[in-house]
């Protein structure tokens, strides 16, 4: 696989590039992560959403505690070379480790964060304790 097209991406100091993950079907954004180039590279060759956990310090495979994995149909580079956008299909159809279907569940109304979305699965069933 010719890894020209990495050399396009605008990577930050650290090596990173946000990741924003859409839904496929409905267009609703699920949630933002970075991508480092291996991240980027795993993602392409085996069409599941691989990103940069910042928290964790490695690459982490969306779904690899939860099941809910993301499968990318599309992957495309904003105008600037500096955001990827991956468009998914979302198993499971949680994409927030809140148990939420996105990670875009608090809106601001009158000065607060108000919660906008349930959660659709206990995180503590979702999540295996070590």
């Amino acid at each position: 696989m010719s890894i020209e097209w990495l050399d396009e991406v605008k990577w930050d100091e650290k090596g990173l590039v946000p990741a924003i993950a859409q839904d496929a079907s409905s267009g609703k954004v699920l949630m933002v992560a970075w991508m480092d180039r291996q991240a980027l590279t795993e993602t392409v060759r085996t069409d599941r959403a691989v990103y940069w956990s910042r928290s964790r310090s490695r690459l982490w495979c969306k779904g690899e505690e939860s099941g809910h994995i993301q499968s990318v149909k599309n992957i495309c580079l904003d105008c600037d070379g500096d955001v990827v956008l991956l468009e998914v299909e979302q198993a499971g159809g949680i994409a927030c480790h809140t148990g939420r279907a996105h990670c875009f569940h608090r809106k601001l109304e009158a000065d607060e964060w108000v919660i906008t979305e349930p959660v659709l699965r206990d995180p503590g069933l979702i999540y295996k304790r070590k």
